[in-house]
């Protein structure tokens, strides 16, 4: 039986491998001998390190993430190869792969050492959550259980658990993983300093009050203030900025601490979660998450009230009843003169799953994700158990499960981009379905941060939501659209799923390419603006807009504040361009109804 240890080794490579296949070496395949047979490799060749690597492929994919095992390495002067530690053999290549970058030597020296400590920071929460894994339901899941259960991370990020900024003691209560709870701080703040808004009825004060109206602090708010309700990490490190202790000092501003109802971290961590409660919030972190600390911009907070706004007047919720959007329609923060952000921005999120509301709604991160060692998938054990439910042979439960995912999860996104040029960072993070009937039935999207408006429907939008104009940050060309979409949607998303099938043995990648290629068709001949032709851009070229996660770590560049990062998103070869998808025998499985 494999330690947390190994199993998050593995893990660690696994991630940190696919993205250098993706964005540094896509190596070559060969069959390595061994005592126990032939088996099929990945070979890359690290000349500045006069050595040649063999990483064994134990499952290959399409279109999503290799599954590797064991590593072999040969030097220059050696005729045999031996057997390789996967740790050494990822520092091998990150190692390469600054090797071969320009630039000055202690520049790259230190993003080198940056970058090993965070994959090193990864693998250790990797194996403190394997440790502390719980085993799957047996009623099955719920939303905030498979938000939760995330050991593993992004399947294609070098760093994917990396969290720098929250102590190891910390964790347990603040990581989502470790299902912790924790009361929200609270402060007071005199209102004049208070910027707020909402594009719901209740005032985000309101809002802010009733969360903290059953611990009873609220009696002890001034006729005068406003309450601002705040991550226990973020409030630490306010109370440690000097501007800060000094409006507290002149009576602008206090601390009242811990108070109200138990919350818990969602999948993102800054985003938490009260089953009674009717809504969720996001917060800004003092934590390096991934690639970036984790900040609410006052753009973000203002974006959010104004896509609330875009969505009812559109009448969105009555057009659609097997996609929503789960909106960020209020925030409230404290202003401070000389800064854009005060650090107390906090986004009310809506809470539709209160209660047992959110039973067998799930992230697609979650469905997708690698299971534990001896374990199936939630995507396998889903289509197994729908399968035995309604007597359809197991390929085909998976075909239709794929074709409902399809309807729900697929097609009203690029309906809701034809329509009115409206296109989401719907990647497997964001992205929900309700599988409570066995097969999706519904899916959901949240996240104010990932909205992207057409510049080409700029005037039919003005018309809904003039805010919208003053938010800059919004608007972008369509052809920086399609490759986002095409990357969020289907490449992050739909491909997780694909490729998902094809590791569990489930069904054919090839055959679910050309389904979706088949899908694609459809909402190219229905539709008739940005919808179509994002369809079409899909479809025909040869490539197809992938995030270079890699790339962005190489040089310790934070994407959500840096103006100059490098490109972060490249082109790849795109699977629904490969001869098995345009050629697969339609006879290799029964074809859904």
């Amino acid at each position: 039986m494999q330690s947390s240890r190994q199993i998050a080794e593995a893990a660690t490579f696994q991630s940190f491998a696919n993205c250098y296949l993706r964005e540094v070496n896509p190596g070559v395949p060969v069959a390595h001998r061994t005592p126990g047979g032939t088996a099929d490799c990945i070979e890359w060749s690290l000349p500045r390190q006069q050595m040649t690597l063999r990483a064994e492929l134990t499952s290959s994919s399409l279109c999503g993430p290799q599954h590797f095992g064991r590593i072999w390495c040969r030097g220059e002067t050696e005729s045999t190869w031996r057997q390789f530690e996967l740790m050494s053999a990822l520092h091998s290549l990150v190692h390469e792969t600054y090797c071969g970058v320009e630039g000055r030597v202690d520049a790259l020296r230190g993003f080198e050492l940056e970058l090993l400590m965070r994959v090193l920071d990864s693998y250790q929460q990797t194996s403190l959550f394997i440790d502390k894994a719980l085993p799957a339901p047996a009623t099955g899941d719920g939303f905030i259980e498979a938000e939760q259960s995330l050991v593993f991370g992004h399947w294609l990020h070098p760093t994917p658990k990396s969290r720098q900024g929250m102590a190891f003691w910390q964790q347990e209560t603040y990581a989502p993983e470790l299902r912790g709870q924790f009361k929200l701080h609270y402060f007071a703040a005199k209102i004049d300093l208070v910027r707020h808004a909402s594009a719901r009825p209740v005032e985000a004060h309101e809002i802010t009050r009733s969360l903290a109206d059953s611990s009873g602090i609220t009696s002890s708010v001034g006729p005068d203030e406003y309450l601002l309700p705040m991550h226990p990490l973020q409030a630490e490190a306010l109370l440690l900025d000097p501007d800060i202790q000094a409006m507290q000092q002149g009576g602008g501003l206090r601390h009242i601490g811990p108070a109200g109802a138990l919350f818990t971290a969602t999948s993102s961590v800054r985003t938490v979660y009260s089953a009674g409660q009717a809504w969720m919030l996001k917060f800004s972190l003092p934590v390096r998450i991934t690639n970036s600390i984790r900040l609410n911009r006052r753009q973000e907070l203002e974006a959010g009230v104004a896509m609330a706004r875009l969505i009812d007047r559109i009448g969105f919720p009555k057009r659609s009843d097997n996609f929503r959007i789960i909106q960020d329609p209020a925030y409230i923060t404290l202003d401070m003169p000389g800064r854009s952000e005060s650090g107390f921005e906090a986004i009310l999120r809506e809470n539709p799953f209160r209660g047992d509301r959110g039973k067998g709604v799930i992230t697609v991160a979650a469905l997708t994700a690698d299971p534990l060692p001896g374990e199936a998938s939630r995507v396998e054990r889903i289509i197994h158990k729908h399968a035995m439910r309604s007597g359809e042979s197991l390929s085909n439960a998976c075909l239709i499960w794929f074709q409902h995912y399809l309807a729900c999860a697929v097609y009203p996104l690029i309906q809701l981009y034809d329509d009115y040029g409206v296109a989401l960072e719907a990647h497997q993070q964001n992205s929900l379905l309700d599988i409570s009937a066995g097969y999706p039935s519904a899916s959901y999207y949240r996240d104010n941060q990932g909205f992207y408006l057409s510049e080409r429907y700029r005037g039919l939008l003005s018309g809904h939501v003039p805010e919208a104009e003053t938010i800059a940050s919004l608007y972008f060309p369509e052809s920086e659209i399609r490759d986002r979409f095409a990357y969020y949607l289907i490449v992050n998303q739909v491909f997780s799923i694909i490729s998902r099938m094809g590791h569990d043995g489930l069904c054919d990648e090839s055959f679910l390419l050309r389904m979706l290629r088949t899908h694609l068709e459809r909402c190219a001949l229905k539709m008739t603006g940005a919808g179509r032709d994002f369809a079409r851009h899909v479809l025909d070229l040869p490539t197809i807009s992938s995030k270079a996660n890699l790339t962005t770590r190489l040089f310790d560049v934070d994407e959500l504040q840096s103006q100059n990062a490098p490109t972060l998103y490249r082109p790849m070869p795109n699977p629904l361009r490969a001869p098995a998808a345009l050629s697969v025998s339609r006879t290799s499985h029964a074809v859904a109804s």
